[in-house]
This record gives C-alpha cells, sequence and structure tokens, in this order.
C-alpha cells in the first residue's frame, strides 16, 4: 500500500493535523506574542480567521528555533512585516485558560516595525488563520482582544513596568 508523503497534503491541512497532535500529546506549548508598533504609536493587529476577533500576532516555537527568529517568522508569515527591531521582553504567560486550543506559555515581546511595503505573500499567509492585518492607534485598538489577549497588550503599553511572569 503506497500513500502520499505529508507533503503532499495542503498547508492548512497540515497546521490542522499539529493542532491535533498537540492535543494528543497535552503538553503546554512555547509561543510567542508580538506587541509590535509604528515609531508614530500605532499597533499592529491581525484579524483572526477563527474568532473573526482582532489579536495580536505570534504562534508557536518550531522545532530548533529561537524566540527571535520565531518572532521574525510569524510577522513576516501572519503580517509581511520584516525586519523588526526588538526592543523587550515584556513577560511570560502562562494561563491555562487563555487559549482553548491548548495550554499555551506565551512570552510576550515588544517592537517596532516598519508598515509593510506590501500584503504578506499568498503562499506564506493560511488564510484559515489570517483574514486581515492593519495598524490602529492606541484609542482605535478594538476590544477585547482573541484568546485573552487584552490584559497582555495592555501590559505592554505600559513602557516603563517590569517584566512579568504569570
Amino acid at each position: 500500500m503506497n500513500f502520499a508523503p505529508l507533503s503532499a497534503l495542503p498547508k492548512g491541512a497540515l497546521k490542522i493535523l499539529y493542532e491535533i497532535m498537540r492535543h494528543v500529546l497535552r503538553r503546554p506549548v512555547v509561543g510567542i506574542v508580538v506587541a509590535a508598533h509604528t515609531r508614530d504609536g500605532r499597533w499592529l493587529l491581525i484579524r483572526r480567521a477563527d474568532t473573526g476577533t482582532w489579536a495580536m500576532p505570534g504562534g508557536t516555537l518550531e522545532w530548533g528555533e529561537t524566540l527571535r527568529s520565531t518572532m521574525v517568522r510569524e510577522l513576516l508569515e501572519e503580517t509581511g512585516v520584516s525586519d523588526p527591531v526588538f526592543e523587550r521582553v515584556v513577560g511570560v504567560f502562562s494561563r491555562p485558560d487563555r487559549d482553548i486550543r491548548f495550554h499555551a506559555v506565551n512570552v510576550l515581546v515588544r517592537c517596532e516595525v516598519e508598515p509593510p511595503e506590501s500584503a504578506p505573500a499568498k503562499e506564506r499567509v493560511n488564510p484559515l488563520e489570517i483574514r486581515e492585518v492593519a495598524f490602529f492607534r492606541e484609542d482605535e485598538v478594538p476590544h477585547p482582544l482573541a484568546m485573552g489577549l487584552s490584559d497582555l497588550f495592555e501590559r505592554a503599553l505600559a513602557a516603563d513596568t517590569g517584566a512579568i511572569l504569570e
């Protein structure tokens, strides 16, 4: 019996399979949440396809990645933004009920970005995940943010506070 390789599956199907495996393994996953802003104070958000609500970009680390390379990859894949300027780690958040899909340990980082010159490349963006990308002034940020991220966003706004461990 011949089976096609996993690489023959559509990218969206592979992501779903990956999510299922994390549930089966029942281990927390490490992720990064990126509070990205422009020099003029606009914040970068994505509209999630699954909930239709806005969130900060981010995702889980892949095998062999560093937090920094995950930040760069996720911003490029989800928003088309390249060359973020890392500012600081805001905190580490591990509340098990934050994400209904799995228990994630999220490292919240803050960075400065330039708006992308074009939309993210279609081959990079999973339409099952991201519906829209936009920049918002602080007073325009839609609340609540998806996946319980509103408190993380508020934490990222507090420029002079120390890092938090939740």
